[in-house]
């Protein structure tokens, strides 16, 4: 499969032909702070609110959205996104999402868009506390279901 045309311009892939399976993506990342953030954050003392609840609605959200996002993308119809947050104790907020569907391509990019977007999030909720927050790495952690076979970094 490509993504150009006889052109060479971009197109996105046909996918018509492929099978229907089902498909799960993990995709990590993480938000490193200051320790007296991740404890306001902890402690739900973060002025805008409940910063996990609204990150893990915008991982959803984002998700759900990726096709508007990443131009090559298939809307898809998702069956489930699952986001979890665990921290080390000191300086790191980590973030987990799996994204899953029946489909013909794919949830690689949900998973992705969804872990940054949490991410995103996190930072804008805490950005009055501490502007400095790095973001990041943010990776596939495995996918599996597809022609191609499952993958585990």
């Amino acid at each position: 499969m490509t993504h150009f045309n006889e052109q060479g311009r971009a197109r996105m892939v046909d996918i018509s032909g492929k099978e229907i399976t089902v498909r799960t993506a993990v995709a990590v990342t993480k938000v490193t702070m200051n320790p007296d953030t991740l404890e306001a954050i902890r402690e739900g003392r973060i002025g805008k609110g409940d910063v996990l609840a609204v990150a893990q609605i915008a991982g959803i959200q984002g998700a759900k959205k990726t096709s508007d996002w990443i131009p090559m993308c298939h809307p898809l119809a998702l069956t489930g996104v699952d986001i979890r947050f665990h921290d080390n104790g000191v300086d790191e907020l980590h973030i987990e999402v799996t994204v899953k569907t029946e489909g013909k391509t794919g949830v690689e990019m949900e998973a992705l868009t969804a872990a940054s977007a949490a991410a995103l999030t996190v930072y804008d909720m805490c950005k009055a506390m501490q502007k400095d927050m790095i973001i990041g790495p943010t990776m596939l952690n495995s996918k599996s279901g597809g022609k191609n076979g499952d993958y585990s970094r």
